[in-house]
């Protein structure tokens, strides 16, 4: 079989690696991928948003099966695209990624369906915005309405904090037209959990839930990150928090997109935060998280291209997806400076052995060299029976790899740890 992955970083790195296990498989083609994946798939230079030249590529190639990775092609039809042509895809269409395309529509779809989330208002016009502002509860948090690279939400601790907010968005345009509109919603407590399920529209699965570190520094400070390590399984998300994000949210969520004509397919991921009042959604994502995947993905037993095609081939149910009873830590190396200002062009040096712990995020090939070329380099990821061992694992073979300006989080998993001591 010939397999195209949509996409080019650790996320897309761990869904190869783990696709190149089914013994089917004869060739990969990363889109555009990057120096970092060329051991594992053939490298292709176009652009994860370039629908046209994706979709005359599968054809040309005669690609059996194609996974379209990052939120951006999803949102703007690239499965659609393909599905036209014949190709069966891993992905939503493009009328069911808006879940995670417009945070107004995915909003209004919880409060019509009652599933738990934050209470909120939408605003298209700023001056009506920083008019709310003024009286609303603070903390507060302010989204811009379309994608914006994971950044788009702003936590307000103070009125000042939620009026600059809105102008940065509305009107200076921080994310372009994604802050069209906003949605400032009540300010929620509590562990933070992503769940990431494989659903083909009528049975949801989900998968091993993870704990992700978004600030930049220790002790979660510093900005916010695209994510700067993860572990797996979140100690807080417990067997009864389980079955109630089942009933509540999970299986209304998947019922109330087929209800609207939007039938979702794919990945869907549940941001959740575990209030004093129960789960609540803090956001979707329509496809595979990142860095939760490089936690999640090496827990997973089973055959991900089979399940992958049972979601796409409706037949999920019928499909066994089975994670191992262990633990896994990914810890994110970094650029100094990021996610700010960062330089790229050092050379990186990963021991052979460690080939199967590593994630290539932000890197380029020049000859035979591997160099940085992104914010987020790689993530390291171990997989040991208890999560203690893979923290320190994890570490360790952090502490192997080597380029300059590398900086990297010292307490990703301690958290967690924390946890599970009290």
């Amino acid at each position: 079989m010939k397999i195209m992955v949509v996409g080019g970083g650790g996320r897309e790195h761990a869904i190869i690696k783990k696709i190149r296990e089914n013994k089917n498989v004869t060739e990969i083609f990363a889109l555009p991928g990057n120096g970092g994946m060329a051991k594992d798939a053939v490298l292709v230079d176009i652009a994860a948003t370039d629908i046209e030249k994706i979709v005359k590529f599968a054809v040309e190639n005669k690609i059996d099966y194609a996974v379209v990775a990052p939120d951006d092609p999803l949102v703007l039809g690239c499965v659609d695209a393909l599905e036209e042509k014949g190709i069966p895809c891993f992905g939503p269409r493009k009328n069911a990624a808006i879940i995670e395309g417009s945070k107004v529509f995915s909003k209004d779809l919880m409060k019509k369906y009652g599933i738990p989330t934050a209470s909120y208002e939408v605003f298209s016009n700023a001056e009506k915005a920083l008019e709310y502002v003024e009286s609303c509860p603070v903390p507060t948090v302010v989204k811009a309405d379309g994608l914006a690279l994971g950044k788009g939400v702003i936590i307000a601790m103070t009125r000042e904090e939620a009026k600059n907010a809105v102008v940065s968005i509305m009107k200076d345009k921080q994310f372009g037209k994604s802050g069209d509109s906003i949605v400032i919603e009540e300010f929620l407590t509590g562990p933070e959990v992503s769940v990431l399920s494989f659903t083909d529209g009528n049975t949801v699965v989900p998968m091993v839930s993870s704990m992700d570190h978004k600030r930049a520094g220790d002790n979660d400070t510093g900005l916010n990150t695209g994510g700067m390590g993860t572990i797996a399984p979140n100690p807080y998300y417990t067997k009864s928090v389980a079955d109630e994000c089942m009933e509540k949210i999970f299986l209304p969520t998947i019922k109330a997109m087929k209800q609207e004509g939007r039938t979702f397919k794919g990945c869907l991921y549940f941001g959740l935060m575990l209030t004093p009042n129960g789960p609540k959604v803090i956001e979707y994502n329509c496809r595979f998280g990142d860095p939760e995947t490089q936690v999640v993905l090496p827990l997973l037993e089973s055959d991900l291209l089979t399940v992958m095609q049972a979601v796409t081939n409706e037949t999920l149910s019928e499909c066994e997806v089975k994670f191992a009873d262990k633990n896994a830590c990914c810890v994110i190396m970094a650029s100094e400076g990021y996610p700010v200002k960062y330089e790229k062009g050092y050379e990186i040096t990963i021991p052979e052995e460690l080939d199967k712990n590593v994630f290539v995020a932000g890197a380029r090939l020049e000859g035979n060299k591997l160099l940085t070329n992104g914010g987020r380099v790689l993530g390291v990821t171990t997989v040991k029976d208890t999560l203690a061992k893979a923290i320190e694992a994890s570490y360790e073979a952090v502490s192997k790899i080597h380029f300059d300006n590398a900086y990297y989080r010292k307490d990703i998993g301690q958290k967690a740890l924390n946890c599970k001591e009290a």
